[in-house]
């Protein structure tokens, strides 16, 4: 058993599938950086000044004791959250749409570039054959 899942684990299109999802989970980390960190506060000023990232709706505002604590948090729908989340989601499908579109027309082209046909057999096989298609037809 230990066998077959070392075979199962070895093999070339798993150990690819892996390194896909790292690489994935990689790139997504950076688009959220860059969202985060670069591209929605360059937006603000074009926007009159607009942070997505405080973007909320209160639905029930946070109960406070006498002295000023928290007893309950307030109950807050994230918006800018989700719109950061969105763009981000947008950014990497974009990407991943180019990146499969260019792999596609690198098979496309080695498909063209591949002969159309195989390669005609060796003559001492063509030969055998006649031979035997004439023992054949005599028996």
């Amino acid at each position: 058993m230990f066998n077959e899942f070392k075979e199962f684990a070895m093999k070339g299109n798993l150990v690819d599938m892996a390194v896909g999802f790292v690489m994935g989970g990689a790139f997504a980390t950076v688009v959220t950086a860059f969202i985060q960190g670069v591209f929605l506060p360059a937006l603000s000023p074009v926007l009159g000044g607009l942070d997505f990232g405080s973007w909320m709706y209160e639905m029930a505002p946070a109960v406070l004791a006498e002295d000023g604590t928290v007893v309950t948090e307030a109950v807050t729908i994230k918006i800018g959250e989700f719109i950061s989340a969105v763009i981000s989601f947008l950014i990497v499908a974009f990407v991943m749409f180019l990146i499969i579109k260019g792999m596609n027309n690198m098979m496309k082209k080695a498909e063209e570039e591949a002969p159309a046909e195989p390669p005609a057999p060796p003559r001492q096989e063509v030969l055998l054959e006649e031979i035997r298609n004439l023992l054949a037809k005599q028996s």
